[in-house]
């Protein structure tokens, strides 16, 4: 690979319902995995899914070549390259907007690759959309990873697609009411819920800190587990990490904390650790 330039990207078309128009980019490293795991990594605002598997989510393609998943970035085309986390047909099961879109990307992929592990990362407006899914679609992903987010619901009927409120950290609520959100996505739903792992710089200037706390309760709630931490760490200087419901890498909740960082919070070695997390350091 050139310096500067980007992965070696397919663009599949015709992959099924995508009633928002979607475009979707796959990554396949040179020695799959003999029943690849799916790995959706979803662009921040601005971005796209090219850009963004040559930027922030360069390290993600690294491991793929080394741990032989299947890539998959989507690309948002609501203006500003933003993904829809706040209208009421993105925020339930099988609703008509991007969420909906990626879940066809991931069949696809699914049925030409036998894979039955799936799992998604993403950054900032891609962070939301990881929180979305993983509240919509709980029986398509095992894990997902938000890098600077707010929890599922955060931004629901905001117009524009952004809540001032909410951004600003300004959005308090239990975690009964949090979790009941995620609930009302999928009414009926009992089965496993996805592990979750949350990152969040304390400095963030554009989605304020207060959204990680916020998102902890949600999903230690969803998961029936309490929201004071089994076990705190510092697996690196700046990083505070507190596991929920099982100290171990197994955890159904695991949140860093990043001290000083910029709101973008994905940096290199970040994705090492979300793909150990995921479980997907060795090959299946």
């Amino acid at each position: 690979m050139l310096p500067g330039s980007g992965p070696r990207l397919t663009e599949v078309t015709g992959f099924g319902v995508n009633p928002t128009g979607l475009r979707m980019h796959v990554y396949l490293p040179a020695r799959l995995a003999e029943r690849p795991a799916i790995l959706v990594a979803v662009h921040n605002c601005t971005q796209s899914g090219p850009l963004f598997a040559a930027g922030p989510a360069a390290e993600f393609v690294s491991l793929a070549d080394r741990y032989g998943y299947v890539m998959v970035f989507p690309t948002a085309t609501r203006e500003g390259n933003c993904f829809d986390v706040s209208s009421a047909a993105a925020l339930r099961h099988d609703g008509d907007s991007d969420p909906a879109g990626i879940v066809s990307m991931v069949r696809h992929l699914q049925s030409q690759y036998e894979a039955d592990r799936v799992f998604v990362v993403g950054l900032s407006s891609g962070a939301m959309l990881v929180n979305v899914l993983l509240g919509c679609y709980p029986e398509v992903f095992g894990a997902g990873a938000a890098f600077a987010g707010v929890p599922f619901g955060g931004f629901a009927g905001a117009d524009a697609n952004w809540s001032d409120r909410c951004a600003q950290g300004r959005l308090i609520r239990s975690a009964r009411h949090w979790g009941d959100v995620v609930r009302a996505a999928f009414p009926g739903y009992t089965g496993p819920r996805p592990r979750v792992q949350l990152w969040h710089s304390t400095t963030d200037e554009i989605l304020h800190y207060a959204n990680h706390t916020e998102a902890i309760k949600q999903w230690t709630d969803v998961h029936a587990i309490t929201d004071r931490p089994v076990c705190t760490a510092a697996p690196r200087p700046g990083w505070r990490r507190t596991r929920y419901g099982d100290p171990g890498d197994t955890a159904a909740v695991e949140a860093i904390s990043v001290t000083g960082s910029p709101h973008n919070v994905l940096t290199m070695g970040m994705a090492a650790y979300t793909v150990t997390f995921f479980g997907l350091t060795e090959r299946q």
